[in-house]
């Protein structure tokens, strides 16, 4: 597959030959549906909690007699019935991570990154670095690669490596976000209006995905 690598400019500079198996698959929804959810999960705290009527401090004594007051029956202040009581069936801390088996994962990474460029949402840039650290800059470049929508939409720069000059510029742009080649997140690049891809990047991502699939290959030997 052939597509086209552009300058930091957004001018064409050359093309670049993509693996088939990563950016050419089928388009499998429902395994990008189960990554999406996968992730949101694991990112929930599940800290929400609350306390039983046996958790309340407080008396144990009646509020007031049983009988002839003509109101109903009490057995303790702590009563979820009671104002400042127990509550009933509350939530409690809870761990809602999962985890998803290694190949569905990839599935579904590929799926979106061939979605994405079959929408015609992936662009290849040249690889490129804000040496000065400042938004301003990277904002200027990212204008290059506008697709109609304005500097506003939300946009995803997959990197070589750990950039951290380019991950500072981008620091306080919030429809901005950045992924490492090796460490990429279905939920980042499935929601991204638009997905920028260096060069190098993609070329690694190709061979990240096919050593992986050798090795899984040696090992069903």
């Amino acid at each position: 597959m052939n597509r086209t690598v552009y300058s930091i400019d957004g001018k064409e500079l050359r093309s670049i030959d993509l693996d088939e198996a990563v950016f050419g698959l089928p388009v499998n929804e429902d395994v990008i549906w189960y990554a999406i959810n996968n992730e949101l999960a694991n990112k929930r705290l599940g800290t929400a909690s609350t306390k039983g009527r046996g958790e309340i401090n407080g008396s144990n004594a009646k509020p007031f007699k049983q009988k002839g007051t003509g109101r109903a029956r009490r057995g303790d202040k702590k009563s979820p019935l009671m104002v400042g009581g127990g509550t009933i069936f509350g939530p409690k801390p809870k761990d809602y991570s999962y985890s998803m088996p290694r190949k569905a994962k990839q599935l579904a990474i590929k799926s979106i990154l061939s979605l994405k460029v079959q929408n015609d949402n992936l662009k290849i840039i040249e690889d490129f670095s804000i040496e000065s650290g400042k938004t301003k800059d990277l904002v200027g470049l990212l204008k290059n690669f506008d697709q109609g929508q304005g500097p506003g939409e939300r946009t995803v720069v997959v990197l070589k490596d750990n950039d951290a000059v380019i991950k500072r510029a981008g620091a306080n742009i919030p429809w901005l976000s950045f992924l490492s080649y090796n460490r990429l997140r279905a939920h980042d690049l499935f929601y991204g209006r638009r997905v920028l891809m260096l060069e190098s990047a993609a070329k690694n991502l190709s061979a990240f995905y096919n050593a992986d699939k050798g090795a899984s290959q040696e090992a069903g030997k």
